[in-house]
């Protein structure tokens, strides 16, 4: 799990993507501004502004000064997030691949989408996404308002247009109504559309795990005796190292450095790969294979992992790092094996792992019209 923090030099698109995303100590972050956003400028939310309260060992949820949350927009994106009407066939909604019930993941290693049609990568959580700087595993949307507009218009995903699903809200009398109450207009965007539900998403904050009640909340018996070797073992710069990417800062840990690694996964023998990650955005040689860095919140409710889910169990995970992964060209030169590591420490980083679940907040679950959307989810894995 040993990995360098070296900054990317990344071409002027994403580098500006970057700055404008701005780092997650800061209290906002600007959202980025949809195609009509300037005729649009002045549409704000009209409802009961609403305070997101953050668990035991998270900083500030950074909100965009365009988009803060309201009870209105919450509930509407909300309802959104789990509509399956969004699809071009009513068949698959955020929740499909994103489902509360599986880590906000779907617990496949390829997601599918509508028509059964299989994905490339393995859906990230939506855990915590609020403060990510760069959305999807190539960093490809500087925030959450334009990430949802990427699944909708997917032919893989959801396979609608983003005008098809603005007429299909716009046909539906309730949400005319919902849309009326929270930015005070019954003529839907795709705008209104993704605000609503990015705010919906900025609420699904997981903390106050037995590793912060341990680390930030003072309590020693939070954290079995395992876990607390594990979590030595994590912050050891000459051991794991882990928290050189998985960050745990004085006062909250986002587990997450907010940056892209190549790690050695996905590479076959020639050290080539199928999915070239942040190099498809970037077009920088030296950003092939890197993905973005996934927070380790709720890690144990979201297998399999990596970007192509190749990895099943957290043990899997664990030894992935002890081999210091696939050999390439373009491997972080800070990965090597750790296989120093005794079979009694490579447990207790599982163990530390398993001690990063916090509980979901309330009202994160679907609307009561929409509960059988959660079954659904449930039966599709």
């Amino acid at each position: 799990m040993k990995v360098s923090l070296k900054l990317l030099f990344l071409p002027p698109v994403v580098a500006a993507a970057i700055v404008f995303a701005a780092v997650v100590h800061s209290p906002t972050i600007k959202a980025a501004p949809g195609p009509d956003h300037a005729s649009r400028a002045g549409l704000m939310p009209i409802g009961k502004p609403v305070k997101i309260k953050v668990p035991l060992g998270l900083p500030p949820v950074p909100i965009p000064p365009d988009n803060p949350p309201t009870e209105e927009t919450i509930a509407l994106g909300r309802r959104l997030y789990y509509d399956p009407g969004l699809s071009v066939d009513g068949t698959i909604s955020c929740a499909t691949c994103h489902a509360p019930n599986l880590g906000f993941g779907d617990g496949k290693a390829l997601s599918n989408g509508v028509d059964g049609k299989l994905g490339t990568r393995s859906a990230p959580t939506v855990v915590n996404a609020a403060y990510n700087t760069l959305q999807f595993w190539d960093g490809r949307s500087a925030s959450l308002e334009k990430q949802a507009e990427g699944p909708m218009a997917n032919p893989v995903e959801m396979g609608h247009t983003l005008e098809g699903v603005v007429t299909f809200a716009q046909s539906d009398r309730a949400y005319r109504e919902l849309f009326l109450k929270a930015w005070g207009t019954e003529q839907i965007t795709i705008d209104l559309v993704t605000k609503s539900i990015a705010s919906f998403e900025r609420t699904v904050v997981i903390g106050n795990s037995p590793f912060d009640r341990f680390y930030y909340g003072g309590d020693k018996k939070a954290l079995s005796l395992a876990a607390q070797r594990g979590l030595k073992l994590f912050l050891n710069p000459k051991k794991g190292n882990c928290s050189v990417c998985h960050v745990i800062g004085k006062k909250y840990a986002l587990f997450t450095d907010n940056k892209f690694h190549n790690i050695g996964v996905g590479a076959d023998t020639s050290g080539n790969f199928a999915d070239v990650g942040l190099y498809g955005q970037s077009k920088n040689t030296a950003d092939m294979g890197a993905f973005k860095t996934p927070t380790l919140r709720n890690i144990a409710e979201t297998a399999p992992y990596m970007h192509d889910g190749s990895q099943a169990t957290l043990k899997d995970v664990v030894d992935h790092y002890v081999g210091g992964g696939t050999s390439n060209p373009h491997l972080d030169k800070e990965i090597h094996a750790l296989d120093f590591l005794t079979f009694d420490e490579r447990s207790d980083l599982k163990a530390f792992l398993e001690s990063l679940t916090g509980t979901l907040p309330a009202n994160v679950d679907p609307p009561a019209d929409l509960s059988s959307v959660k079954m659904q989810t449930a039966e599709k894995q």
